[in-house]
């Protein structure tokens, strides 16, 4: 391994170490919980995301060694391949990003336990990013065949997450803040820990907020389909038939500011996608290079935020070697009728390469913190000048693989793949940039 793919891929090793649920719930769980105010009685957890089965097995340790008296329980929803061992919190493995069956009946398990909490009980919910799709219980009404399709539509239209989570959140029983909701009825006490995947770290938009107040409405979901010319022709009907009773007042809308006054109901962002750029940051200034963070709430089309970065890295040619590092999550549109292979990490990549052909000093890696870059089971990609040699080599025409949406193919070509597996957390994506010195 040359000692540039070796920085790149430390950096990345860095950025995901810093959110490690192991780490991190413990040290959470004993600020909350503080020595001699420790949980009595039952505790319910319950949670959903691509971390959150790893957030269950260290609460389980930690309950272990600290509440050796309380009775834990409870059933927590992961992506498929992202389970850890746990003794008394159920793990259920279901579809991610388009809801399954499997998805369904877990929601439909945490909505009934939530449901029979008493008031002296604590409920614990451990929410990390794709919890959105795996919570999916939909109103009554809807199927989840119309939550299937709803959800392809919404990935293919280029709608950023956060537009479509404002639509899946008007669509759940339990999104939106409604979990929190059902034990707000009870007098409950809720601590929700969350790993942030998304631009901005708020409750409301981690994992589309089950225990946070929302600050969209009905009418927002509605416009958001209108946008990308999501009409009657080709959304399920239910579907728009439901948020329609919701814009008229005839459904509640999703929970606010104002459902939460006397609640017992607290957020706690304990991993954000800064901490980690912070972590690779660090970690390059050790090498030599001059950290430079771009922020964590970059998005854009992949293709497009490619050239954009390209053009920052030409501004900061030096004669000390610098680090661009950024994160946030940017989008890919898939013309109708192309399936593509990849991800916005690996087309992101496959743009910046492509802009940078005359820049024989720049290396760089994107690539998904969860460890799952899009279709295929990278987590990204990365490049130096000898991959770049072996691309010219090879005859590769980065264009042609942009064009059919194929970086996969492209970096699998010059064995330049990022392949984690899954990394059981999810801070968002993660890109580095290195430019050395000519």
């Amino acid at each position: 391994m040359s000692n540039l793919q070796t920085i790149l891929k430390k950096a990345f090793a860095a950025a995901v170490a810093v959110a490690d649920p192991q780490i991190i719930v413990p040290e959470y769980l004993a600020q909350i919980f503080p020595k001699g105010q420790e949980p009595k009685g039952r505790c319910l957890v319950v949670g959903a995301g691509k971390a959150s089965a790893s957030m269950a097995s260290a609460l389980e340790r930690h309950a272990q060694d600290c509440w050796p008296e309380v009775k834990l329980e409870g059933v927590v929803l992961t992506r498929y391949g992202h389970h850890s061992p746990t003794q008394h919190i159920q793990i259920i493995e279901a579809g991610h990003p388009v809801p399954d069956q499997a998805g369904m009946d877990g929601a439909q398990a945490i909505f009934d336990l939530v449901s029979h909490l008493k008031s002296d009980d604590l409920l614990i919910a451990l929410i990390s990013g794709g919890g959105s799709s795996l919570l999916t219980l939909p109103q009554n009404g809807i199927s989840i065949e119309d939550m299937q399709k709803t959800t392809e539509l919404l990935l293919r239209s280029g709608a950023p997450i956060e537009e479509m989570n404002v639509v899946r959140k008007h669509l759940s029983a339990i999104l939106g803040g409604n979990l929190a909701r059902l034990a707000i009825k009870k007098d409950v006490r809720v601590e929700a820990l969350l790993i942030s995947d998304v631009t901005g770290d708020s409750p409301a938009d981690i994992a589309s907020g089950p225990c946070a107040p929302d600050y969209s409405t009905y009418q927002d979901a509605l416009n958001i389909l209108t946008q990308y010319h999501l009409d009657e022709n080709i959304i399920p009907s239910a579907v728009l038939r439901h948020l329609n009773q919701g814009c008229s007042g005839a459904l509640p809308e999703t929970l606010k500011e104002v459902d939460l006054q006397g609640a017992r109901v607290t957020n706690h962002v304990i991993a954000t996608a800064y901490k980690s750029l912070e972590a690779a940051a660090e970690y390059v200034q050790t090498q030599g290079y001059e950290p430079i963070i771009l922020g964590d709430t970059i998005t854009g089309e992949a293709q497009e935020l490619g050239i954009e970065q390209s053009l920052i890295a030409r501004q900061q040619m030096k004669q000390i070697p610098v680090a661009l590092i950024s994160g946030g999550e940017c989008t890919v549109t898939l013309p109708v009728g192309l399936k593509g292979r990849g991800g916005r990490c690996s087309e992101f990549l496959l743009s910046l390469f492509s802009a940078t052909g005359d820049l024989p000093h720049l290396s760089a890696l994107a690539a998904d913190t969860d460890g799952i870059d899009g279709s295929e089971k990278n987590a990204g990609a990365w490049f130096t000048p000898e991959i770049r040699q072996q691309a010219q080599t090879q005859g590769l025409s980065p264009q042609e693989y942009l064009t059919g949406h194929d970086c996969y193919g492209f970096f699998a070509e010059l064995d330049a793949l990022v392949e984690t597996g899954p990394t059981l957390t999810n801070v968002n994506d993660f890109r580095i940039i290195l430019i050395d010195s000519q």
